[in-house]
């Protein structure tokens, strides 16, 4: 057995085509067939039941659909360490990121791609329930957001700094002279907050006594078209203090509870091998002003 012949095997049970995977796989139909009929005979069993008009996985190749997928996922690996030896010269980074830890963030890529040219980075922006999926099926191999209220199976959470969930309002606003508020006082206000699920509103609404009234006149799930609505506009919203780092125009108040706190985290699998390329940029990441300018504020 053949990777090749798994790869495949793969393709044709995506398409359920030979000519598109052939296509795909720059290779001819003939070659293609002959490929997975030598991997059936090998087998001993159909992998694919054929038709002049219909290709389907049969129950052999439905079972085995996983387990070649793994195969070829491993083999990946093999080839990304070895790159990894080659003083990270070549190779792709995967990165999770909720919306908050964006401004953090940029600073960081600037200097890694500087320093590593060749390296490529693939940066997907989900919320936290997202990316824990993400980072369990291998899609990212680490992920940034704030340490989530009950530990993911499966899942190390390192804390990179301490945070504080705020109230953020415009520069223009009444409030913008406060040094802190209490939570109750968010009652008064016309709310933009961030939607349901995400880690800021999930923060809030578990420190928000139970039947509290809030006049949310906003949900919405773009960071960025949050705090332009808050800089034009006498509404509050809440969010971590790290997410208006560099930002202008706006004002972070921290919300005077205990509760408020919120680790932010670099999130990894347990267990498992750390691209070089992800360690390096996970120092770098700790040595950036952003980082520090937060560690430096709980000190």
């Amino acid at each position: 057995m053949e990777l090749r012949q798994l790869r495949y095997f793969v393709k044709v049970a995506e398409t359920l085509n030979f000519s598109e995977a052939a296509k795909a796989l720059y290779v001819t139909q003939s070659t293609l067939s002959q490929q997975v009929r030598q991997l059936e005979a090998e087998l001993g069993t159909p992998l694919f039941e054929r038709s002049s008009h219909h290709v389907a996985l049969t129950e052999a190749g439905s079972v085995i659909l996983a387990n070649a997928r793994q195969a070829l996922r491993e083999a990946e690996m093999c080839a990304e360490r070895i790159n990894d030896i080659n003083n990270l010269s070549t190779g792709t980074l995967n990165i999770g990121v909720t919306y908050s830890f964006s401004p953090i963030l940029t600073e960081t890529i600037l200097t890694f791609t500087k320093r590593y040219p060749r390296i490529k980075l693939n940066i997907l922006y989900k919320p936290m329930s997202e990316l824990m999926t993400l980072l369990r099926d291998g899609t990212v191999d680490f992920a940034l957001a704030f340490r989530p209220s009950q530990p993911v199976e499966g899942v190390e959470s390192h804390i990179l700094f301490q945070n504080q969930l705020s109230v953020i309002v415009g520069t223009h606003h009444p409030l913008a002279g406060r040094q802190r508020l209490s939570v109750a006082e968010l009652a008064q206000y016309d709310l933009a907050l961030p939607s349901k699920g995400l880690q800021a509103r999930n923060a809030l609404d578990m420190i928000l006594p139970p039947g509290m009234p809030l006049k949310v006149r906003i949900e919405l799930n773009e960071v960025n078209i949050l705090l332009q609505l808050i800089r034009g506009s006498m509404m509050v919203t809440v969010l971590a203090e790290a997410t208006i780092h560099n930002q202008s125009g706006v004002k972070a108040i921290p919300l005077d509870t205990p509760a408020s706190e919120m680790a932010g985290c670099i999130h990894t699998l347990r267990d498992t091998y750390r691209k070089r390329s992800m360690q390096e940029f996970v120092r770098m990441l700790g040595e950036s002003i952003a980082v520090r300018d937060r560690q430096n504020a709980w000190l």
